[in-house]
């Protein structure tokens, strides 16, 4: 039986200049992207008629295109005006994660590099309800690392990145756990499986400081200032596992959710503090209140 291709919920893509419905066929067999990973993507947020920090995102996808050795093909004010395109088509009350982006077709010299003249660029968006910031969530130690710049592409948001990641997730869940935090290659704490990692002790706000092992995102540097702007004392340091176990509370940000408490690490229960609550409100306050007109 073949596999359904149709997708989970509402989606129009726009690619070689038309917005088509559902999943449509891009890459084939030969395509670079398919049997190669020359893939790169981003992913911004519309919900309440908004698109936070949209132009931050759509200047990401092209700085990972360029550092994946693709070439981008269209500018981020372009991504921005087509994304403001593709929202007409849905019923405008369900949240929508907007999806630009890149992929190789061809190799160069190799049959391994890409060749950045092959540079395929899509624009997808779908219904996807933002995360439950009241629900919680709980994390464990992962055995898996995050690699080095050396190593992988980082420094992007890079498609065959993310197979390290599902394992991550796959092996926390395996043992009751959603996530998992996760170190770096010295044994120090980078971040969870899908998010950025925060903790709180004695009132001071602690993450993990980027040291290119993994992808500071966008919705950590916004509530990292926003929380500075609200008089926290917010730190980036190096942070060990030890840190986190001896956290007053814990929570995650990233894009697909925004900002969710933790609630359990490992044995320990934890309460969804007031800083995360905090620090989601100041996140809210500022989306809204900077509304695209």
């Amino acid at each position: 039986m073949a596999v359904d291709t149709t997708p989970r919920s509402t989606t129009w893509t726009y690619v070689d200049g038309e917005w088509l419905s559902g999943n449509p066929p891009l890459i084939g067999p030969t395509s670079h992207a398919m049997w190669l990973g020359s893939t790169v993507f981003d992913g911004a947020r519309w919900f309440d008629g908004i698109a936070p920090d949209l132009d931050l995102h759509c200047q990401r996808v092209n700085r990972s295109a360029v550092s994946l050795g693709l070439k981008p093909t269209i500018s981020a004010e372009e991504i921005e005006t087509l994304t403001w395109e593709g929202v007409k088509k849905f019923d405008g009350k369900t949240a929508i994660y907007v999806k630009p982006m890149y992929w190789g077709e061809h190799g160069s010299w190799s049959v391994v590099a890409v060749d950045p003249e092959s540079t395929r660029f899509a624009l997808c968006l779908f219904e996807a309800p933002l995360g439950n910031a009241h629900g919680g969530s709980s994390l464990t130690l992962s055995p898996f690392r995050r690699p080095t710049i050396e190593c992988m592409p980082t420094d992007a948001k890079a498609g065959c990145l993310y197979p390290n990641n599902a394992r991550i997730l796959n092996e926390a869940r395996s043992r009751g756990f959603d996530n998992a935090l996760v170190r770096d290659m010295l044994g120090n704490i980078a971040e969870t499986g899908s998010s950025n990692i925060f903790m709180v002790k004695d009132g001071v706000v602690f993450t993990p400081a980027a040291n290119k092992t993994f992808l500071a995102g966008i919705t950590r540097f916004r509530v990292m200032s926003l929380l500075r702007e609200a008089g926290f004392e917010v730190v980036e340091t190096t942070m060990t596992m030890a840190d986190f176990e001896a956290a007053d509370e814990i929570f995650t940000t990233g894009n697909y959710s925004k900002v969710l408490p933790v609630t359990r690490l490992d044995d320990r229960d934890l309460q969804a503090g007031p800083i995360a609550a905090k620090a989601r409100d100041l996140y809210m306050d500022w989306a809204h209140s900077s509304r695209d007109v």
